[in-house]
């Protein structure tokens, strides 16, 4: 029986509505194509596959901006988002729409399956509704303040400060994206998917998964310990897959319903454009089949809970064998934001610098468990002091000197010192850390561990001085160019995933052939006396002006973005009876610690004057909760109790959002328990 595994990758799908940038490639596009360029090389039966999400609410938004339909707006950006992959070497064997025929009957099929199985509850409920556009608002068309963390910029389906999950008619003060107006509350009938009737069988499943990422388990944890709520599976817009029943008519397949979909579609048709129709059922359905979504943190509890629930409930469809989600990735310290200009976009990167620089350079600092952050200087660095100075570095004294004084061939290896065999057993080391860690989704310990293969080479390569033996101790100086040679060559592999194109010029050089497997990589990869040639220069260093240009170009377009800021509108006024009714208290914190299981909460003990009360903020994206102690805030003492995560929250912390959209607390001097007035 062969031990080959058969795999299918998915990458979440990018909505069509605008140009990718970095936070796109770290989250949810680097790393499946590292993963599976090195199944491939194991020779495993790998199939990687991705495609635009063109349905939702973001496609209609931007539509609108532009005065066009939602068609332009996807063709437009589909074209340009799969050619931007292309450039970078995302080597997807497919990458679908969701606006094509195929997907469209494939998300109808399983609406109706699970439907005509009874699974959906048809409710009649009061949903926002724009009477001045005539028409009830989607999740995202609805913004106000999070009853949970008091965040006044909270979409109607999740708050992007705290984390919670919400439903429209749960905000305080919503407005209508469309027209800033009070939406009013309107009957209208939907389908709903009962989540909190299956959890049980949910939980059950999530218990048998293995070798999970914490911070992904810890998120799907906390939304079970709150109780899965009936979700919605259909939406009242004109843009989407039709509701495939009479009785629907002008509604759609709600986005997060259809889009995980598109992956089983994109399939279809990938079987189809291989001229085997069925094939696509080998990956789907058959149980043999390992899958893996990659995704960001944002699309966890879409693809460990909702998608897990409908492929469960259809039935004959394989469930996730692990969903290695990363979290975010931020921009010179700061949160990536398009709308504020802190964005690097990836096509004009592509006009500066070549697609395996930044490869490398956001695959060393991926936010594989916490946030990480990208700067420009970090990127001329590893540019510089490790793809040059190191791995460049090594590759041209192994090649220059075997060019110069072997005649471009490969010196046997003859009378091996200890150092030379210690040297080549460097590679199988290497090359064992590298694979587990690419086994277990650890990918910036695999590339490091790749890199100090080089590292190893180039101390190997000082150490043995052939410029200094090539004539007094010529054996020596061979023996160093073939060990040097061979890490060479182990090297050209390793680095495949990570640096493909930069690897394919080194293994032209060194003469390997391609149809290599990871199995040809060992310590004797190169045949002796056979010809090596000395090329181009892997890798030229990257000027100072060459950054502050790019560090200019962002700061430029941050302040063209600020010269038109988005700040909210003014509320609707007040009495100033509401107004005293608020008991707003100086206070000052005097412990603070991160709740678990939660990726936003801290919980506080803060001292109002009269008493200490605990009060659950979700401000740990933007603070340390051990640089809290001792901070000034202003509190909203007379606050009704809340329950977070298991905490009785006794209170609000009043904070402010500055231009690049970190938060500052709102500070005073005065002593803690005095009246804020």
């Amino acid at each position: 029986m062969s031990d080959k595994k058969r795999i299918l990758v998915t990458s979440a799908l990018p909505y069509a509505n605008g140009p990718l940038h970095l936070g796109h490639l770290a989250g949810a596009y680097l790393t499946p194509d590292l993963y599976v360029r090195y199944k491939r090389l194991k020779e495993d039966d790998v199939l990687f596959i991705c495609g635009s999400d063109e349905h939702g609410v973001p496609i209609t938004i931007a539509a609108e901006k532009e005065g066009v339909s939602p068609q332009d707006i996807v063709d437009r950006y589909h074209e340009m988002n799969k050619k931007v992959f292309e450039e970078f070497g995302i080597t997807f064997d497919y990458y679908g729409r969701t606006s094509s025929k195929t997907h469209r009957e494939t998300s109808q099929e399983f609406f109706k399956t699970l439907y005509d199985k009874g699974f959906f509850k048809k409710k009649t409920e009061e949903q926002l509704y724009d009477p001045t556009s005539d028409m009830f608002l989607p999740d995202r068309y609805v913004k106000g303040t999070c009853p949970n963390c008091g965040y006044e910029e909270a979409y109607g389906d999740q708050c992007e400060n705290c984390g919670t999950s919400l439903s429209p008619t749960e905000l305080k003060n919503p407005k209508s994206a469309l027209s800033g107006e009070t939406p009013e509350l309107k009957k209208t009938e939907h389908w709903y998917m009962p989540l909190g009737e299956v959890q049980p069988e949910l939980e059950k499943w999530i218990d048998s998964r293995e070798n999970w990422k914490p911070n992904v388990m810890g998120q799907v944890k906390s939304w079970l310990n709150d109780g899965l709520a009936d979700r919605a599976a259909t939406r009242d817009l004109k843009w989407g897959v039709p509701v495939p029943l009479d009785e629907a008519e002008g509604k759609v397949l709600y986005v997060w319903f259809d889009a995980p979909i598109g992956y089983i579609s994109a399939t279809k048709e990938w079987a189809m454009e291989k001229g085997n129709s069925d094939e696509w059922k080998t990956y789907w359905q058959d149980n043999d089949t390992e899958l893996y979504h990659f995704i960001g943190k944002d699309n966890i509890v879409f693809h460990c809970i909702m998608f897990p629930v409908v492929l469960m409930e259809h039935g004959d469809y394989v469930l996730p064998k692990n969903v290695p989600a990363n979290e975010f990735l931020n921009l010179e310290g700061k949160k990536l934001s398009t709308s504020r200009g802190w964005a690097v976009w990836l096509h004009e990167y592509l006009e500066d610098f070549e697609p395996d620089l930044l490869r490398y350079a956001l695959g060393v600092t991926l936010p594989e468990s916490k946030d990480s952050d990208f700067s420009w200087k970090d990127f001329q660095n590893r540019v510089n002091g490790e793809l040059a100075d190191v791995l460049g570095n090594f590759v041209f004294r192994a090649l220059s000197f075997t060019q110069k004084f072997a005649g471009g061939k490969i010196p046997k290896l003859i009378e091996p010192s200890d150092l030379d065999k210690e040297t080549l057993s460097a590679i199988t080391e290497q090359k064992q850390k590298i694979t587990q860690a690419y086994e277990n989704f650890r990918f910036k310990e695999a590339i490091n561990e790749t890199m100090q293969l080089a590292r190893i080479g180039n101390r190997y390569f000082t150490e043995t001085e052939p410029w200094r033996t090539r004539k007094s101790e010529p054996l020596k100086c061979g023996n160093t160019l073939h060990v040097s040679l061979q890490i060479t060559a182990a090297l050209a592999l390793l680095f495949e995933p990570v640096l493909p194109a930069k690897m394919k010029t080194l293994r032209a050089q060194l003469g390997i052939n391609e149809g290599f497997s990871w199995n040809d990589i060992n310590s004797s990869i190169l045949p002796d006396d056979e010809s090596v040639k000395q090329g181009e220069i892997l890798f030229t260093k990257i000027e100072d002006e060459e950054i502050d240009h790019q560090l200019q170009k962002l700061k430029d377009r941050a302040e063209a973005a600020d010269s038109t800021p988005d700040v909210p509108e003014l509320k609707e006024n007040i009495d100033f009876g509401d107004f005293m009714k608020l008991d707003l208290r100086a206070g000052k914190v005097l412990t603070a610690q991160k709740i678990e299981k939660s990726n936003k909460l801290i919980k506080l003990e803060v001292d109002i004057g009269l008493e200490q009360r605990t009060i659950v903020s979700g401000i740990a994206n933007d603070f340390d909760a051990e640089n809290l102690p001792g901070q000034k805030v202003v509190v909203v003492a007379n606050l009704a109790p809340k329950k977070l995560m298991g905490v009785e929250s006794q209170g609000m912390i009043l904070m402010a959002e500055d231009p690049e959209g970190n938060l500052k607390f709102a500070e005073t001097d005065a002593e803690a328990g005095s009246p804020i007035t």
